[in-house]
């Protein structure tokens, strides 16, 4: 095995996302909950059948009024009663830790429930400690003029002015999503204590880092100056989208606030930040440069996530990403989360199975950290629900032109009985038909299942170095129905091709390179490598790995 420098967790492994209220039910309330989740913890890892990922990831478990589910937080340092305890929490961890698992949980730190204590205090009065804990600003005719207009052109992401009047103080409060997740005021320095206060209270119960929710929003121009005018669309959702959204966030300061962050993480060894951009610039500079020893050990970029599905636009999509982070950087790949419509869907047609298999080994078997969100693991298709039963507000305000993000929010399809598995009472989001045949038990007995390629790719990143820190190397030229590149470790090389069409093909091998094959995407390849005088022959929407003869001795070892 080639000698190499130890990595972090965060870089060798798998990271897994779960989604609470939708995972597993241990009380028939149709919620999930933390006890739940303890009961499923073997399907993601410390049995012979699990997935084998190295690291669970929790949307939002604090109290919140659910007025954006989850992201709009009550409390910071405890656990909705919908989920459980603090003890239960507590159970969490040390079932966790027998199995290997790291623990990753959302700081939702931009903005608050308008139910927080603090935002209540706030409001009341313009005195008092919590006074400035929160963005307040006179209407745009000054003090006394109560709510003549909002204070400045800024947008709430959700729609609508970003401004909300509050008449108790006579002035305006500003809300980048909804108007009940008032934005708090990272100048003020009790804001900053109260945050670094709530993540030592976390760490300290064993949680092993943080995934930041659009970190970039934290700071906003000290001046409250509108944004410029744009005729370049800045989100779906925006009222203004003719706007820049230059003075709303991506402050310089930000880069303070990391930076205390950061301090916290390393007081304590192998802790980890990886963070969430809003709105994402077009090379992804601006979520590359957060990114460093006094920043976040990770950034999200969502571009493959968008891209549609083509061997050209993947190619761009990934390439942009490795050179915004340059050979020092660390790149993440999502095919899913919480916001977006599954992949399944997205990419899906007649040939859905087929392209989620492909989706995975380039999540997976890229240089950098997959992020999977539950489900996609069975390949589970977004729902389409009927207005009448949306709980999203994105979905209830915009409905039918966004149905929002239920969807991809649906139930955990475990098996083919009454709730999937998911619950024995009435689920907080109806479980979809597919259920009956697209579930766990049934693709962990079928060889060809979605679910069998994730695990095998998996232990092979576990089993090959190469794939946990190898160096990578795409083609300059992208291929117009062929995705491939090469990764390499000391003597250690991998050659990762997939055919993204829908026919059969002949790819060129290098004259004189040796190698066989570790793995095809549709689990049936057998014996020789399948290749006739130096061309190798991909069947439609085929991924293969092929490695050299160093590595299949780890393979077989």
């Amino acid at each position: 095995m080639p000698h190499q420098q130890p990595q972090p967790w965060w870089q060798r492994g798998v990271v897994y996302q779960v989604y609470p209220r939708s995972f597993q039910d241990s009380d028939g309330d149709g919620v999930g909950d933390l006890r739940g989740l303890i009961q499923r913890l073997d399907h993601l890892a410390g049995s012979p059948h699990s997935l084998g990922v190295d690291a669970l990831w929790l949307s939002p478990i604090q109290p919140s009024p659910d007025r954006d589910f989850g992201y709009d937080i009550a409390d910071y340092c405890d656990v909705d009663p919908r989920y459980g305890t603090l003890e239960h929490f507590d159970e969490l961890v040390a079932a966790c830790r027998e199995r290997g698992l790291r623990l990753i949980l959302d700081g939702v730190f931009n903005h608050s429930s308008d139910q927080h204590p603090w935002f209540q205090a706030s409001r009341a009065s313009r005195s008092g400690p919590y006074a400035d804990f929160y963005l307040w600003r006179h209407g745009k005719k000054g003090p006394g003029s109560g709510a003549s207009g909002a204070p400045n052109n800024w947008a709430s992401t959700f729609g609508g002015p970003g401004w909300r009047h509050v008449a108790e103080r006579d002035q305006y409060y500003l809300h980048s999503f909804l108007a009940q997740q008032p934005d708090l005021n990272w100048r003020e320095p009790a804001v900053v204590q109260a945050v670094e206060a709530a993540l030592r209270f976390w760490l300290e119960r064993g949680v092993d880092g943080f995934r930041l929710d659009v970190f970039n929003c934290y700071l906003k121009d000290a001046g409250f100056r509108s944004n410029p005018r744009s005729w370049h669309p800045a989100g779906l959702l925006y009222a203004y989208i003719g706007q820049r959204h230059e003075r709303d966030r991506d402050q310089p300061e930000l880069r303070e606030a990391l930076a205390m962050m950061r301090r916290v993480m390393d007081e304590q060894p192998d802790r980890m930040l990886v963070g969430e951009t809003l709105d994402e610039d077009p090379e992804y500079r601006r979520a590359a440069s957060y990114v460093g020893p006094d920043r976040l050990h990770l950034a999200f970029n969502f571009q493959l996530l968008r891209s549609r599905w083509s061997a050209p636009a993947f190619h761009r999509a990934i390439t942009a990403w490795t050179l915004a982070l340059g050979s020092g950087g660390w790149p993440t790949w999502v095919l899913s989360n919480h916001d977006f419509p599954r992949h399944a869907s997205r990419w899906g047609g007649r040939h859905a199975d087929d392209r989620c298999k492909l989706a995975a080994m380039v999540a997976i078997c890229l240089r950098g950290t997959p992020f999977l969100y539950y489900g996609e693991e069975i390949g589970m298709r977004e729902a389409r629900l009927p207005f009448r039963r949306l709980r999203d507000p994105v979905g209830r305000r915009f409905y039918p032109f966004h149905r929002g993000r239920d969807g991809c929010r649906t139930p955990m399809q475990w098996d083919g009985g009454p709730g999937a598995g998911f619950t024995r009472g009435t689920p907080w989001l109806p479980v979809q038909a597919e259920a009956a045949t697209r579930n766990l038990a049934v693709q962990r007995g079928d060889p060809s299942s979605i679910f069998r390629v994730y695990r095998c790719l998996i232990a092979l990143r576990k089993r090959l170095c190469v794939l946990q820190g190898g160096a990578m190397e795409l083609p300059e030229q992208a291929h117009f129905q062929v995705l491939s590149w090469r990764r390499s470790l000391g003597g250690d090389s991998l050659l990762a091709v997939l055919n993204m069409s829908d026919r059969a093909l002949a790819w060129p091998l290098p004259e004189g390179d040796e190698r066989r094959l570790i793995f095809g995407t549709l689990l049936d390849r057998r014996g020789a490598l399948p290749s006739v005088s130096g061309r190798l022959h991909l069947r439609p929407r085929e991924g293969l790995l092929l490695g050299n003869e160093a590595v299949m001795a780890q393979v077989e070892g």
